[in-house]
């Protein structure tokens, strides 16, 4: 369990920055600038895939438990923090092209 515990905030903490380190839409498409809509539906995309990868970590390991809106806010502020590096590097240091 700890292993997959620490997969799980590795994975978050890789994709919350994707969508600031990367200049293509999705990873895929080339664009000459990225804007910020982009990133945030990007951001939410990622949120999401990573809240189902973790699900499918606690169906291997237990039953899975339901959660309320309170786990849901709890886990996307989480997320927002994991991103600060990323957001930081992308709009505070990185030099605008």
């Amino acid at each position: 369990m700890q292993a997959s515990v620490t997969v799980l905030l590795i994975v978050a903490l890789i994709a919350a920055n994707l969508p600031f380190l990367l200049s293509r839409i999705g990873g895929v498409v080339a664009t000459a600038h990225k804007r910020f809509a982009w990133r945030l539906l990007e951001f939410v995309v990622l949120y999401l895939l990573v809240g189902v990868f973790a699900r499918l970590l606690e169906a291997r390991l237990m039953p899975v438990h339901e959660q309320n809106w309170q786990f849901y806010a709890s886990t996307f502020a989480l997320f927002v923090v994991f991103a600060f590096p990323g957001f930081t590097w992308r709009y505070f240091w990185h030099p605008r092209s």
